[in-house]
Formats: C-alpha cells, structure tokens, sequence
C-alpha cells in the first residue's frame, strides 16, 4: 500500500468510523449469533496473496460488524462502560501512525515527558496531593498486581521472607486475589473480609483477622480498600484502614476503577475521604473519562519502592540520560510500552475539566432518576446504595421465595436483553439474584433510560 493509497483508504475509514459513532445507537446492542458462527465464515487458512482493502472493508461489514456488540452503544447499561471518544479515537490514529515504543525516555522522549505531564494533571483534577506520582497502567488488574508485588517486596525488606497475607473485602475485585496468586504468595495469601450492610469492608474484622494472622507468624503485608466496588459500587472506610495499615505497617492500595473519575466532582470528593493517606491508587479514564481502552491511572506515593520492585536494567537498555530522567519500563510490569498518554491529552484539552465534569453530572442525574422510578413501584425493590451511577435492583412480587424469586429475575433480565436495544447484567448481593443498571456511555441521555425501564416494566407484563 503506498502512502497514496494509505491517504485514500484512511479517508474512506473515517467516514466509516464517523457513520458508526453517529449511528451505533440504531444498531442491536448485543450480536444475535451462536458459537462458532463467526470464525465458520472464516477461511481456515491465511491468504497466499494481497487483498483488497475493499474486499477487507466488505468483511468486516458482512462477517464481522454482524456479531460485535457495541459497547459504546447509548443503551449500553451492562458492566461498567468502557468509553471512548472522538478526540481519543482520532489520538489511538496517531498513536498507531507514530507506532512509538515508549518503554523509556531514551526511546521516546516527548512520550515519557508527555505522560509526566498528563498524569500530574490528573491527579490535580481528581483532588491527590502532590506526594503522590502517576504512570499509566494498562488495567486496574494490573495495577493491583503492581501495587500487591511492592507491597510483598517492602514486607520481605522489613521482615524477611516470611508468611504475608494480603485483605481485601469479599466484594473486592476478584482481580485482588488474582493478583495474589501472581504475586507467588498463593492463594491462601488472600483473605476475604465481610462486608456491612452497605457492603463494605467492616475494618472491625479487618483488625481482628490481622490480629490472629500475626499471632501465627503471619505478616499482613496490604490491605486493598475499594471506592465503587464491581457488584454495588460499595465505599469501602478509606480513614479507617488507613489506620490500620498505619498501625501495622500495612501498604494500603485503593482500587477505585470505574468510581474514580468521579473525584472530578466537588460533591463526590467526600466518598475519597482518606485517599491522600493510602500507599497507592488506581482508577480507570478508559471506564467514565472518555479514553480509549487501555488507560489505566496508577499512582504511588514511594515511587523507588515501586522501581526496586519493578525495574529490570540489562546493558542493551542502559542510556546516557538514565541518571537524569524517567524510564517507564521500571513502572510496571511490562517493558514495552504504547503512547497510551497522547490520547489521555488529547481528551483532557478537548473537552476541559468542566466538559468532563459536565457528563459525569448528567451520569449521575440519569442514575438518580432511575432510581427514583424503582423507588416508586411497589413491586420492586432497591438491593444497595447508589454512590455514584449504578442502580442496584430486582423484582419482588408477592408470594415468592428467594429461590424463585432469583428465577424470576434472572428470566426478567434475559427478556429485556432479547430487546437488544439496552443490554444489562446481574450480580448477587448476600445470596441475591440483582440486576444491574450501569449508567456511564457519553452518548447515553435521558430517552435511553427511559427506554430501558420501560423495557423492564413491559417485561414484569411478559409484554416484549
């Protein structure tokens, strides 16, 4: 492909890609295929000579469009978003054109400095102190892992290589103690600690567990606390196991990975109360802040612990500046590394801090009102709070058990779904069947949550 073909085949893909933002919401929202459908249009052996882009295009509308669900459909209420945006669709284009190895300084200067730059700039508009610094993580799973793998690292320097266990509450992300078996501690490093009413970690228990720990000889080398946990959005006491990670010379993470970009708003600062107190945080721009999938934002506040646990040094990596400057390979697991910062900047200077506060708002609003329409059907019942913009809820007629009362929903959901013109999904609360209602795609309004709750009405009536 010449550079002359490449300008007339990415301006046909532009108009590909502004039809498909301006038109995903026309589309089902989930696929309507079996197994094995797909990859059964695929040839089975790769082609000997040079396609078309034109024939490539055609497949991708005829074979592949046909069985995507769309997650930046404005219906999309299922899990948590994964957003994107015009600005940072048109950054990943640059990204991919520039085709950047960011691994260090060296490899990249403009990448390293820009992602300094970008990053402190995130932790100012989410409200952390200038203790702490930033890199950017592909996922929050990863993240964890990082911050379990320091924490593991700073015990064994204190303590010797000695039994340690990692807490988390029982509605953490299983991420958490995924991250403790690939830490090598194994998975009996992993205690799962009950939750309230609200579902949130009681750190009275949290005490009493780390007390019995260290009387076995067990150091309790992190507790995980969570801001927005997976199922309900629960706020874990953030103050509270501060104090306790304090007491015992704990590393406290805080995993906040779709809530965080809420901290953008004043009125929510009070749910990252004792935030600026933990050891290291993490949250999603690729879940509510508009940027593409991978974009995690990690920060930590000991920045060499992080490096002595992280950083690998071989010859052939070694540069003039390394005294000098910082090389992100030494900031995570990875060695190589995307130019995930351009798209983050580009967001940020498109939309402004007050554009970005403005979607979170509305978010919020749409999530308020929908709970205030389960609120007032007798016959439906609310399963936790709503912090932020998920609605935790089922359906409760009279007369039924909680066994079939976990049937009924289960059927109520997949009724709504087989609409595919909103997609939701479920979790259980203590035992409970729940429907989740994740309110967070940029093009989702009013009229599309109005929709998916007249779906769920007219699905009580087995109207659909």
């Amino acid at each position: 492909m010449t550079p002359e073909q490449f300008r007339t085949h990415a301006h046909q893909l532009v108009d590909w890609m502004a039809d498909y933002l301006r038109d995903v919401g026309s589309r089902p929202v989930t696929p309507d295929v079996v197994p094995g459908q797909i990859r059964s249009q695929l040839p089975t052996a790769p082609p000997e000579a040079g396609e078309s882009f034109a024939t490539i295009m055609a497949d991708l509308d005829q074979v592949i469009m046909p069985g995507m669900t769309h997650w930046p459909h404005p219906g999309w209420f299922a899990y948590f978003a994964a957003n994107n945006s015009p600005p940072s669709i048109l950054a990943e284009m640059c990204i991919a054109a520039l085709g950047a190895q960011c691994m260090s300084w060296n490899t990249s200067p403009a990448a390293t400095e820009l992602e300094q730059t970008v990053m402190d700039w995130l932790r100012q508009l989410v409200g952390l102190p200038d203790t702490f610094t930033g890199v950017i993580q592909d996922t929050a799973s990863t993240a964890t892992l990082v911050a379990v793998i320091s924490a593991r690292e700073r015990a064994r320097e204190r303590h010797g290589n000695v039994p340690l266990a990692v807490y988390g509450s029982r509605e953490s992300h299983s991420s958490v103690s995924k991250a403790v078996r690939l830490a090598g501690l194994g998975d009996d490093a992993f205690r799962a600690v009950p939750v309230d009413e609200t579902f949130a970690l009681r750190p009275d228990v949290l005490e009493a567990m780390i007390d019995d720990d260290r009387a076995r000889g067990i150091i309790p080398a992190c507790i995980v606390g969570t801001i927005g946990t997976t199922s309900s959005t629960a706020v874990d006491p953030i103050p509270a196991l501060a104090n306790i990670a304090e007491a015992y010379g704990s590393w406290l993470h805080v995993d906040a990975a779709w809530a965080g970009s809420a901290a953008l708003l004043p009125e929510c600062r009070p749910y990252f109360a004792g935030l600026e107190r933990a050891d290291s945080y993490v949250f999603n721009p690729h879940k509510w802040l508009l940027t593409n999938f991978f974009c995690s934002a990690y920060f930590v506040r000991d920045v060499p612990q992080l490096i002595r646990a992280c950083s690998a040094n071989p010859e052939y990596l070694r540069a003039a500046h390394d005294g000098e400057v910082v090389n992100y390979r030494d900031w995570g697991i990875a060695l190589g590394r995307r130019f995930r910062a351009l798209k983050l900047w580009f967001v940020l200077r498109s939309y402004g801090a007050e554009g970005i506060r403005a979607m979170l708002r509305q978010h919020l609003e749409l999530a308020r009102q929908f709970r205030a329409w389960v609120e007032q059907e007798p016959e439906f019942e609310l399963m936790a709070p709503s912090p932020f913009a998920l609605v935790c809820f089922r359906h409760h007629p009279a007369g039924i058990d909680e066994a079939e009362l976990d049937r009924h929903n289960e059927a109520l959901l997949a009724r709504v779904n087989a609409s595919r013109e909103v997609y939701l999904t479920h979790t259980r609360l203590s035992g409970h069947y729940t429907i989740r209602m994740a309110i967070g795609q940029w093009q989702t309004t009013e009229a599309h949550v109005a929709r998916a709750w007249e779906l769920m009405k007219r699905a009580v009536s087995y109207e659909l």
